[in-house]
């Protein structure tokens, strides 16, 4: 993988989760400061909107990296950070029709059901993600102090 596509993947995560992660803090952990109010925050909808246009991002940079980084590891039987990379790949199918499914769904409960597979999904993707990349950057950073 060439790192404008490491970089474009990195940042699409970066946005795609951060947004998540703010837009869940809004939705189920702000009170409204109006009792009439539909939203627990007044940047709720743009911080919504911001999430709904940087998923498409994600999902291309995933597209990108499949062949590439996650089928040929996989062909090599390559094992360092396989536990991490396994991760990802169970979280990432989920996560997507999820989200997709949480726009379309008409009834009540199954919008629950695909906000709360979401959650989970996007989750368990967000901490493979952090485990996948923070592993090889404390390697470097120990070769790089061994020294000293």
């Amino acid at each position: 993988m060439n790192r404008v596509t490491a970089w474009s993947l990195h940042t699409s995560t970066l946005l795609v989760g951060g947004t998540g992660i703010v837009y869940a803090w809004m939705r189920y952990f702000t009170v409204p400061a109006d009792e009439f109010a539909i939203v627990g925050h007044p940047w709720q909808p743009h911080v919504q909107h911001l999430h709904l246009w940087t998923a498409p991002l994600l999902v291309f940079g995933i597209g990108l990296i499949w062949r590439d980084h996650v089928w040929r590891h996989y062909q090599r039987r390559v094992r360092d950070r396989r536990p991490s990379g396994l991760s990802l790949l169970l979280g990432c199918a989920p996560m997507i029709v999820s989200g997709y499914l949480i726009q379309t769904a008409v009834g009540a409960s199954w919008r629950q059901i695909w906000i709360a597979v979401h959650l989970v999904a996007s989750g368990l993707f967000l901490l493979g993600y952090g485990a996948h990349v923070v592993k090889p950057l404390r390697a470097a950073f120990r070769r790089q102090h061994a020294g000293r």
